[in-house]
């Protein structure tokens, strides 16, 4: 009788909110998905540009599958996206796959900062933003984005700006032996607007500096509908205010037809570029010759100035009288940029 009763008591049992399907591990194919790039996020909302460079090319807004919670999706990312991708006005697709990334451009916080934080996807340039003055150039700065930008397989473009105010010659002498690219505008001079649009060109390319070093500036020029707002520099600290706040991925206009060629990405202001994730043997992958001779290093060599043994002081020791100039200045650029790397130690 207690049995029927627990029975009959059963029939009525409220169901289970998870319902009584098994769960599974297996997501749909979304083998009807699209393809596209991720332009700005803000929010939780995603900007994608779907169809790039067709006639049927549009732009989408977004959100993130569930089973993408706990993935970072970024500027220049390629996704796959379902649902309305039409572009039409209140609409909202769903992004379900992230396609794998050509190059991921991280930093930390700070040299001990664990937590990586990738500034942007799929770009091929690391586009460095100085002014020559107001605000001073800071060489530990530049060093630092040059190490994050070889350790991710970037090319760097060093950018002067502000150069009717300062010599650029010795910036430009102490980078260019490190295969760096050194473009110079000055203000008011479209000439050298258009020498970093050739640059530019075909290629896409994220650019940082600190705030007040003419960044924003320069994206106008170089995109005249970009209008990103530009900002002036303290007085007293000599430090600029934020005038980006989130990256954001903009066409590079080309001629009057209204084309485009490649990307650039404009990304908020830093005052700081923490290289805690970077490997030492990746930053002497970029320089080819060094990475070389540095084969008959023993274990564990640091490749500093003061490591034993180093087979990089060897190489220098037989270089021939012409030769030794161009050897000292190769070693100790990268040794410079080493020692950028070793303080996150």
């Amino acid at each position: 009788m207690a049995r029927r009763a627990v029975d009959e008591h059963a029939q009525y049992a409220r169901p289970s909110k998870r319902g009584s399907r098994p769960r599974t591990k297996q997501r749909p194919e979304h083998a009807d998905a699209e393809v596209g790039m991720v332009t700005g996020v803000d929010r939780g909302r995603y900007t994608l540009v779907v169809d790039d460079g067709t006639a049927d090319e549009r732009t989408v807004l977004a959100m993130k599958a569930r089973e993408l919670t706990r993935t970072r999706v970024v500027v220049g990312d390629r996704v796959d996206v379902v649902g309305d991708t039409s572009g039409d006005e209140g609409t909202l697709a769903r992004i379900v796959r992230i396609q794998d990334r050509s190059s991921v451009l991280r930093r930390t916080a700070d040299d001990t900062d664990p937590y990586e934080r990738i500034v942007v996807a799929n770009a091929d340039q690391l586009v460095v933003v100085t002014a020559l003055a107001q605000p001073e150039p800071r060489t530990g700065m530049i060093d630092r984005c040059v190490v994050a930008a070889y350790d991710a397989g970037m090319d760097v473009l060093l950018c002067l700006t502000k150069a009717d105010l300062a010599d650029p010659a010795p910036l430009r002498d102490l980078y260019t032996p490190i295969g760096v690219d050194v473009v110079v505008t000055r203000q008011d001079d479209a000439a050298s607007v258009e020498d970093v649009r050739s640059r530019l060109a075909g290629r896409t390319s994220v650019l940082v500096g600190h705030s007040g070093v003419g960044k924003s500036t320069l994206i106008n020029a170089l995109v005249p509908d970009a209008d990103r707002a530009t900002g002036v520099v303290n007085d007293v600290t000599g430090r600029g205010r934020h005038t980006s706040t989130s990256a954001v991925a903009l066409r590079l206009p080309v001629g009057g037809d209204g084309g485009h060629d490649g990307w650039v990405v404009d990304t908020p202001g830093v005052r700081s570029f923490g290289l805690a994730h970077v490997e030492t043997e990746h930053l002497l992958q970029a320089f080819e010759d060094l990475a070389e001779v540095a084969e008959d290093c023993p274990r564990g060599c640091t490749h500093l100035a003061d490591a034993p043994d180093c087979a990089l002081d060897d190489w220098l020791s037989a270089s021939s009288d012409d030769d030794r100039p161009a050897r000292e200045a190769r070693v100790a650029s990268f040794r410079r940029l080493l020692t950028a790397r070793h303080a996150a130690d």
